[in-house]
């Protein structure tokens, strides 16, 4: 299924485009075959279970299913499965009379054609797929997610090189200017795909170097578009290919938390290491989407892109300079506070000292009424809601302190 798909997405754009007679045998059984199996599979899914959004149920129950089917994904999928084209043709066919169909025939073509790219309406089934198969490989076999995740890049890019054209050849464009117009569709298709991998790698022109002001433009805009999207390629390439190979990646980690450990102390860990073991745990205990990202929104307001083992560094520098950098990153604090701004400088020096910084994010309970206070928090920056058992709500903002 997942390679008729992928045939679909690849074939119907170069047959649009390519092909003057799209009415053959052999198109039509492609055609109809396709149909045949997007039919069956979507009856199919009024019958497969489906995993909630948490992750901690898969949903069985028939009516369920049929019902959150028709409100997700079934309009798509039914429309991309419907031969529509083909009915058209029929339905046109049976009603005009001779002179009409001789005067229509050219009209209705083209717009079965149009009609035909309603097939790539299946995309949205192909990248529904590969997410299911990254959630069933992921964290299980590395080398099958770092394949589905190829196949997927690649298949995205394929996508970007037929250009339909249903509407005819422009008398001005590099086609008809070179006099390719009549040219097998095989010949076309290889001049175009060749055209548009020189633009994409910046290696020239093509066979032809554009023909007009027009031209010249769009191929400025496309090397640009190309070279990005080039740069982008062979970046994300790259990381795929280099998952591949395990054992050099563990190795290589490794050697990294060594050197690190050396530099910075044993409890570093460098900002993509810690956030990919972030990723990890989430995935193996199967958080829900919200706790997913409050997780995310955390790491982002704690950390913002910089990760260090901030004990580590000030415990390998001098008392006197400590003290300073403490008093230097707590001087807001220290400014707003009360207690602090008319205390001995020393006391405020040993009370920093024994602070630890903390982020809360909209929505958690710090503390609850009745527990055991083991802590005083102090404010620096934000605004903290005290909720007393009569649902009465006081603020506490920059310089409070509560425990």
């Amino acid at each position: 299924m997942l390679l008729l798909m992928v045939g679909n997405l690849i074939i119907i754009p170069v047959g649009i485009t390519f092909f003057k007679d799209e009415h053959t045998p052999p198109w039509i059984v492609f055609n109809v075959v396709s149909d045949t199996f997007f039919l069956m599979d979507l009856v199919l899914n009024f019958r497969t279970g489906i995993v909630k959004e948490d992750n901690t149920e898969i949903i069985l129950d028939p009516q369920q299913i049929k019902i959150k089917y028709l409100r997700s994904w079934f309009v798509v999928d039914f429309i991309s499965s419907i031969p529509v084209d083909y009915i058209f043709l029929i339905v046109e066919t049976r009603i005009d009379s001779d002179f009409y169909k001789t005067a229509r025939a050219l009209r209705i073509v083209r717009f079965t054609k149009i009609l035909s790219l309603l097939r790539l309406l299946r995309l949205s089934r192909l990248i529904r797929y590969i997410h299911q198969w990254e959630e069933i490989f992921h964290m299980t076999y590395d080398l099958a997610s770092a394949m589905v995740r190829i196949v997927n890049l690649i298949g995205m890019m394929l996508l970007l090189f037929p250009g339909a054209h249903a509407a005819g050849l422009p008398a001005d464009c590099w086609v008809s200017k070179n006099k390719m117009v009549n040219d097998t569709w095989g010949q076309q298709y290889s001049y175009a795909l060749f055209k548009a991998m020189s633009h994409m790698l910046c290696i020239g022109y093509g066979m032809y170097p554009p023909v007009g002001m027009t031209d010249v433009w769009l191929t400025i805009l496309s090397m640009i578009v190309g070279a990005t999207c080039y740069a982008m390629f062979v970046g994300h390439a790259t990381a795929l290919i280099q998952s591949l190979d395990s054992s050099r990646r563990q190795y290589q980690e490794k050697h990294f938390r060594i050197q690190d450990a050396l530099l910075y102390g044993p409890d570093f860990l460098t900002t993509q290491h810690k956030y990919k073991q972030v990723e990890q745990y989430m995935s193996f205990h199967k958080l829900p989407a919200d706790m997913r990202q409050r997780i995310h929104d955390y790491y982002e307001h704690r950390y913002q892109g910089k990760m260090f083992d901030e004990e580590s560094i000030l415990g390998e520098l001098n008392e006197p300079l400590r003290e300073e950098i403490i008093n230097f990153n707590c001087r807001k604090l220290v400014a707003c506070m009360p207690l602090f701004a008319n205390a001995d400088p020393n006391f405020v020096t040993s009370m920093l000292t024994k602070l630890k910084f903390e982020v809360f994010q909209p929505g958690d309970y710090i503390i609850r009424e009745g527990t055991i206070g083991r802590k005083m928090y102090f404010i620096q920056h934000g605004v903290v809601g005290v909720l007393t058992k009569g649902n009465k709500e006081t603020k506490l903002s920059d310089g409070s302190y509560f425990g």
